[in-house]
């Protein structure tokens, strides 16, 4: 595992020595940043289940000006920090350790909103549609934001969240990415996200 494109290109990550998590796959990790690439500089990154780190370290070296990570494993959130430490992306970065709809909770508190969140839930969890609930139903997000939800390919559509609109779904053989665009003025929803 390895960050792709930018300043900490073909930096390796260090990965948990057992199979608890389920890193994204480099293919579709491209497949993402390609989609979204217009919008990764100077953004605010939330990387939510967040793992190794390597998505919301991916938006870092490729120019993102923050990134917010939250992942409820104490393990992997130090293992987040030692890679970030690595690829020298400390200055824009912090780590959560924590619950994801608490984290949210707080974030919407004292933070500024995100312009784009990318949730990678554990598959059989069945969190991702709670957790999307959160994140809309607070101060979390810029209106226009990006948020990307990575699931299992055979997951059914993410619908009933009137703040979300799908303009994308890519799939894979096991997995699929849905992108959608936040808004908070529903008469203005463009067409085209990309």
């Amino acid at each position: 595992m390895r960050v792709i494109s930018g300043s900490a290109r073909s930096t390796s990550l260090l990965t948990p020595p057992d199979s608890r998590t389920r890193p994204t796959a480099d293919r579709i990790k491209e497949d993402l940043f390609n989609i979204i690439a217009r919008h990764v500089a100077g953004a605010s990154f939330l990387d939510l289940y967040s793992g190794t780190g390597q998505i919301g370290i991916e938006a870092l070296s490729r120019g993102a000006e923050r990134a917010v990570f939250v992942e409820s494993d104490k393990r992997m959130a130090e293992l987040i920090g030692k890679n970030i430490a690595k690829c020298r992306l400390d200055a824009g970065s912090a780590v959560i350790r924590g619950d994801v709809r608490n984290a949210l909770d707080k974030l919407c508190r004292t933070e500024q909103p995100f312009d784009i969140v990318y949730l990678d839930p554990p598959y059989e969890a069945g969190e991702l549609g709670a957790a999307l609930e959160a994140l809309t139903g607070g101060q979390a997000l810029v209106d226009g934001a990006l948020v990307v939800a990575e699931q299992a390919a055979k997951a059914p559509p993410i619908s009933g969240i009137p703040e979300l609109q799908v303009y994308k779904i890519k799939e894979y053989s096991t997995t699929k990415l849905t992108f959608m665009k936040y808004t908070q003025n529903l008469c203005s929803i463009p067409l085209n996200a990309d």
